[in-house]
């Protein structure tokens, strides 16, 4: 999974980062050109320097010359043997050395020499000591930047705070909203900038939603009253017509019929209302079910649909097991899974399994592939084969129901025959 990282340290990191660079660069920048201007400027005095020796030596033999360097020297070709055998090779300009000082240690020298006229002058400067002030010079600059750093890190967190605390509060509002059940409008608590544009954005489509919830909720309710009046009007009119004494069985098995369809299609009912309501408000529970007994409820319902195929269907019972559902939950997802077994089953065997934690729906049709197992469960998605047909919403709806419960159903191909294996995990 993605790593996902707060807004707030984004743009603390973001600050801190820049503010560290841009110190980093500017401390860069100081240094190189402190060494670079540093370098000329004793580079020009030494050969100065060296000039103004040399050139005294050349007008004033006899005269001791005059210098402020702290070692220099001037010979003529005649007398160059006293200049260490180190200088003597070198030519005119200025020259890096590195040999053992007056202390003992290894010094850094910067040598001026100049020919000129048969006489030869060296200048030499000590710059150790200006490189022990560049080290001190970049250790204070490496301090300062740490400092820059701290100090930008400290501003990153206190502009954050200041710039998200109105997507903070509109969060925090939104949150409260959730728990209220009632949503209020937002924009009025914020100003007219990004975020309460945002604020007004949310409150129209809140106000949409709002209505189109409303529009459901009315649609349900509507749903609900015109369609189980004329149910219960069918379901009494066949009850009262069972009575009769002079029915035939023909008659009598048609009506049998019709009280089990306008029984199905009300539990239907209910379980559609109830799975609208649910979405909303969340699951009903506290209603215990047999799964055993409507498991075998559905199986009679569900017979009449086999008509003349060679088909046995049967109920195999290997544990009690109870599940806190409504009743027209697991009978609307039962129906649909046992219908569908019966439908693209054209002869053998359809077996209705209740283990201790889960019902299995096993036919012997043409099967499913296995790439096609999470597929069916899609709206409008429809098997192949035998009696394929339909809109294809009937194992969607039975998701729904499954998701809404914390139920795992799935469908998988029988490994070892033909056929598909449909099953409700119970947790």
């Amino acid at each position: 999974m993605r790593s996902r990282r707060k807004l707030r340290f984004r743009l603390v990191l973001s600050f801190a980062l820049f503010g560290f660079g841009l110190s980093a660069l500017f401390a860069f920048a100081a240094l190189n050109i402190r060494e670079r201007v540093e370098n000329q400027l004793i580079t020009s005095a030494l050969q100065d320097e060296v000039d103004r020796l040399n050139e005294q030596v050349l007008a004033h033999p006899d005269r001791a010359p005059a210098f402020e360097i702290i070692k220099a020297a001037s010979w003529s070709d005649r007398t160059i043997y006293k200049a260490p055998l180190s200088w003597q090779a070198l030519d005119t300009g200025v020259h890096d050395l590195f040999e053992t000082g007056p202390d003992g240690k290894p010094h850094h020298y910067k040598l001026a020499v100049r020919r000129k006229d048969g006489v030869i002058s060296f200048v030499q400067y000590d710059v150790s000591r200006d490189e022990l002030g560049k080290r001190q010079l970049l250790t204070a600059v490496l301090a300062a930047v740490f400092l820059f750093g701290l100090i930008s890190l400290a501003l990153g967190l206190w502009l954050s705070r200041k710039v998200l605390k109105p997507v903070s509060e509109l969060a925090q509002r939104l949150r409260e909203f959730r728990k209220n059940g009632k949503a209020e409008p937002l924009a009025p608590h914020f100003a007219d900038d990004e975020v309460g544009e945002l604020a007004l954005a949310l409150d129209e489509y809140a106000n949409r939603l709002t209505s189109m919830v409303e529009r459901d909720r009315e649609f349900n309710s509507d749903v609900s009253h015109e369609l189980r009046t004329p149910l219960a009007v069918i379901a009494s009119t066949t009850e009262l017509l069972q009575g009769s004494p002079d029915l035939t069985d023909k008659l009598r098995e048609r009506l049998k019929r019709i009280e089990r369809a306008s029984r199905q299609a009300t539990e239907l009912i209910e379980a559609l209302l109830l799975l609208s309501r649910a979405e909303r408000r969340g699951p009903t529970r506290g209603e215990t079910t047999e799964v055993a007994k409507v498991a075998s409820d559905v199986i009679e319902s569900q017979r009449p649909q086999m008509r003349d195929k060679p088909l046995n269907l049967e109920l195999v019972v290997n544990g009690g097991l109870s599940i806190n559902a409504p009743a027209s939950v697991l009978s609307v997802a039962l129906t649909n899974l046992i219908g569908n077994a019966i439908k693209y089953t054209l002869e053998g065997q359809v077996t209705v399994k209740v283990e201790k934690d889960r019902i299995e729906v096993i036919d012997t049709g043409p099967g499913i592939k296995p790439e096609d197992a999470e597929r069916l469960f899609q709206r409008g998605v429809r098997g192949e084969g035998a009696g394929g047909s339909g809109a294809g919403l009937g194992l969607a709806i039975v998701r729904r129901l499954c998701e809404l419960y914390g139920w795992d159903v799935s469908m998988r191909p029988r490994p070892d025959t033909n056929g598909a294996i449909a099953c409700i995990v119970f947790q």
